[in-house]
């Protein structure tokens, strides 16, 4: 039976449009990492490059032998990580250049993927359809642990209004969270949804203990808007 995460993994891709705690185990990825304006047209290109991989995958197991436990699946949606670099973090002041931003976008792969296999793949799509970011492409396994996540519906542009709720949901669970960085998973194909109907995931980890104003932890956080820093797709 066909494996379709929008009905087996609801959990952990179709949360409610509210915000909830979620333990997330280990999952393994293919990966890629960039830096730089997701305007620009070549973030795009390491979009086709995840892509290509991940169904040359699905496609040549069920076209020539499959790897051991091989099970047929629905490709999973686009994930990203994001944050910036350092340079633009030492002089943070509440706005965001996009060219500082920092990228790692990633699709997930079923269990009986291995690096091995991986490896024959990037050869096979080396061949087929090359392309200078394909020696960029990582198989990693990554595990989130415990965050908060919930479904944001409608335009990137009102992306704040959901972390808002995710930050004061955090608070009441006297929990904080760990990084400035965060997860998107993209539900939606944004060149073909429209802006209010777009679905996205948003996501990040949380410690168990808040961490308290004045705190030595809490005073290396920046103190300026980072709803802003949180929303690259949003920044002008």
């Amino acid at each position: 039976m066909k494996h379709e995460w929008r009905k087996k993994e609801k959990e952990i891709y179709l949360p409610k449009n509210r915000p909830e705690i979620i333990q997330v185990p280990e999952y393994q990825f293919l990966t890629i990492e960039g830096e730089g304006n997701p305007n620009n047209a070549d973030f795009s290109e390491y979009i086709g490059v995840l892509y290509a991989l991940s169904y040359a995958i699905k496609m040549n197991a069920k076209k020539n032998t499959a790897p051991n436990g091989h099970f047929d699946y629905t490709v999973y949606p686009l994930e990203g990580v994001w944050d910036i670099n350092d340079a633009a973090k030492k002089k943070y002041d509440g706005t965001i250049d996009k060219n500082d931003l920092v990228f790692k976008l990633m699709i997930r792969q079923p269990d009986f993927v291995d690096g091995e296999y991986f490896e024959e793949m990037r050869a096979l799509t080396r061949k087929k359809k090359p392309h200078a970011l394909l020696k960029k492409v990582k198989f990693e396994r990554i595990t989130e642990g415990k965050c908060i996540q919930m479904l944001h519906l409608g335009s990137y542009d009102s992306e704040p209004e959901s972390f808002e709720l995710m930050e004061a949901f955090a608070e009441q669970q006297n929990l904080s969270r760990k990084t400035k960085k965060h997860r998107e998973i993209y539900l939606s194909d944004f060149r073909k949804v429209a802006p209010e109907k777009l679905k996205t995931v948003l996501r990040f980890q949380v410690a168990d203990q808040y961490l308290k104003v004045g705190s030595p932890a809490a005073a290396t956080e920046p103190k300026s808007n980072y709803f802003e820093f949180l929303c690259p797709m949003v920044l002008a």
